[in-house]
């Protein structure tokens, strides 16, 4: 079990709603070399911010999910190589000694490589005991476990060995974490404050904190609002003076206004924000003039926290069959022609809803968190090669016909799912990227 490099499973993850597609490519491939490395490096630096809290979000989603690899494989009796967080090279790791009972410390990289962690080697150094350690590449982690691939199948602590039942709860522990990570950040979020649609109102034990507000969740790529600066989580307070109680009033309003330049105030964390703009006829949906913005009622609500913890569980299963229809469809979208029904990003995407989440406030951030490990949780289950739930496939296969599937067959699946998923998020975030500017 790893995670690639910025950990690829969750490159793949839906912002929002909705996984990353390779085949709506709108940006050219080619831009001027030098204004574009000028631009990006001014852009990380003024986003310095972001790629931290980015980071530490990315660091938290693969812990957990290695840390539950790691606990079911060290309870079914496998031999744990090493639990890292990060890629090599390494920085210090330490191991307890299993003679004397006192922890180890290692300083420096090893022998151990990059190539050897992403290929799945087996290590090239071995130490009495598991290995935890921290590496200075800090996108990613990784739980290296002996036999993973088929190796040494005949020891007794080689994940080979051990029942397919035993192989397959190891695979699924890395779910499984992702979803009760989702769970508690929810049942912290109901407990302190979580943004959640009005409809949530009528429940009778809900504490209502501030006033309900029409808030922006989602900015159509080249609209009038994109092109202004809004973005999501802004607050629509008024428009063309007319104070906003509700996100349908939005849309009547601008349609009856669609020939008069639109006045649109919005609030930004502590500023607010006048935009001039213009409604436009946009692609993709029915024919009326619009500025381009998906729209909620939401307002900040909590619960006490006995209640919360059962809220918390509840929400993160809704989200998880809102992750599966969405990719349900998608899917159907993608068959029958229809295209995408919804705006999506890749990586640097992502990366950039972090930070806007972290800027509107700590309900945000734990709200964005725990989709995106819910994501994570969705997206890994799947029986698509490279992935945990494509492993846990190959074990099904192997109870139904009543032996192991040929190990050069099986890796071959899998190489060939991953080098199309590393593809992907080539391209995507080049998509991403290339569309910060």
């Amino acid at each position: 079990m790893y995670c690639c490099i910025i950990y690829w499973q969750l490159k793949l993850l839906f912002v929002c709603e909705i996984i990353i597609p390779l085949f709506y490519i709108k940006q050219p491939l080619f831009v001027n070399s030098a204004k574009f490395g000028t631009l990006f490096v001014f852009y990380l630096i003024n986003n310095m911010l972001t790629f931290i809290i980015f980071v530490l979000v990315l660091g938290l989603l693969v812990f957990v999910h290695e840390l539950g690899h790691f606990l079911v494989a060290k309870k079914s009796g496998m031999k744990v190589y090493e639990f890292a967080l990060g890629f090599p090279p390494r920085a210090f790791g330490w191991y307890k000694d299993p003679k004397t009972g006192k922890r180890k410390f290692i300083w420096g990289k090893g022998k151990s490589s990059l190539k050897e962690t992403v290929v799945d080697e087996e290590p090239s150094e071995d130490y009495p005991d598991t290995l935890y350690s921290l590496n200075w590449l800090p996108l990613g982690g990784f739980v290296k476990i002996k036999g993973e691939n088929g190796e040494n199948p005949n020891d007794n602590d080689s994940f080979g060995n051990k029942s397919a039942l035993a192989r397959a709860l190891t695979l699924f522990a890395g779910v499984s974490m992702n979803f009760l990570l989702a769970a508690v950040l929810l049942t912290i979020g109901f407990m302190v404050g979580l943004p959640s649609d009005t409809s949530i109102l009528e429940d009778k034990h809900v504490i209502v904190v501030g006033e309900p507000q029409v808030v922006v969740q989602q900015v159509e790529q080249d609209s009038p609002a994109e092109k202004l600066g809004i973005v999501y989580g802004d607050v629509i307070l008024s428009v063309n003076d007319k104070k906003i109680t509700g996100s349908s009033q939005v849309s009547e309003y601008i349609v009856e206004h669609s020939s008069e330049e639109l006045s649109v105030v919005v609030i930004r964390g502590d500023e607010e924000l006048t935009l001039l703009m213009n409604a436009e006829l946009l692609g993709g949906m029915e024919d009326k003039p619009r500025i381009g913005v998906l729209l909620v009622d939401a307002a900040i609500i909590k619960y006490p926290w006995y209640i919360a913890l059962y809220k918390g569980i509840v929400a993160a299963g809704i989200g998880v069959i809102n992750i599966l229809l969405a990719f349900y469809y998608l899917i159907k979208n993608l068959i029958i022609g229809q295209g995408l029904a919804f705006e999506v990003a890749g990586p640097v995407g992502i990366a950039v809803l972090v930070g806007q989440s972290a800027r509107l406030g700590i309900s945000y951030l734990l709200n964005t968190t725990a989709m995106l490990s819910l994501t994570l949780a969705v997206i890994n289950i799947l029986p698509i090669p490279a992935l945990d739930g494509g492993r846990i496939f190959f074990i099904g296969i192997e109870k139904i016909i009543r032996r192991p599937v040929p190990m050069k067959y099986e890796q071959l699946a899998h190489t060939i799912g991953f080098v199309l998923l590393m593809g992907l998020i080539v391209v995507v975030t080049w998509r991403d990227v290339v569309g910060l500017f």
